[in-house]
């Protein structure tokens, strides 16, 4: 699939104050970092079921999507939002919760399956499966009984932290991708990520003092 621009980053998660900081809504907390960084306001924007900002980031002018539809009717408000402003599915980024990684592990990724995911599972409804999307990882519960309480629940002081970690590299993985295109994004997200994982380097121990 060849490079095109991204255009729109659409963060999944639902809304309301109750699920703000459960793991489900780390898209959202994707996209409210974007927003900060730009000092672009989210505004309710019906026609789009969802709040919409517009940021400068990387020196382009993006789109960012918070649908208001829940996670599982993600793709409606994908759809409006690509069919207003004649967005291709490459085009847009759709960033997500993903237990098959880690905290602390983000990767871009290019079309492919849904892997179970509601929003996603919506997205491929409404707009096939060629979009762009970032995986944010939140890692497994150990058994897929659990997998919906935990993603409705908040991560723990360490997992929330290696997850703001992984952000702000994706973050810094953007700002590349926008400007170099997506192979040197893609990589320099998976080498940020083995040096965040990679344990510090001992120093040498010092000879006894007398």
């Amino acid at each position: 699939m060849a490079d095109s621009p991204i255009r729109a980053v659409v963060g999944l998660g639902n809304p309301g104050a109750e699920y703000e900081r459960t793991r489900h809504n780390a898209g959202f907390w994707f996209v409210d970092r974007l927003a900060e960084a730009a000092h672009a306001g989210f505004r309710v924007e019906s026609k789009f079921l969802g709040a919409l900002a517009k940021a400068r980031v990387g020196g382009q002018d993006l789109l960012l999507l918070k649908p208001a539809t829940f996670m599982n009717r993600s793709g409606q408000a994908a759809q409006a939002l690509a069919a207003f402003y004649k967005l291709a599915p490459e085009q847009i980024l759709v960033a997500h919760d993903e237990l098959d990684l880690p905290p602390g592990t983000a990767r871009l990724k290019r079309g492919g399956g849904h892997g179970g995911h509601n929003g996603l599972r919506s997205l491929h409804q409404h707009l096939g499966e060629a979009y762009a999307r970032l995986r944010i990882g939140i890692g497994h519960p150990g058994h897929k009984d659990r997998v919906l309480e935990y993603v409705l629940n908040r991560p723990g002081a360490a997992d929330q932290a290696a997850i703001d970690d992984a952000l702000a590299r994706a973050q810094a993985a953007l700002q590349t991708l926008l400007a170099s295109g997506w192979d040197k994004a893609a990589q320099q997200l998976h080498t940020d990520a083995e040096k965040a994982a990679r344990p510090p380097k001992a120093g040498k121990a010092e000879p006894p003092g007398d």
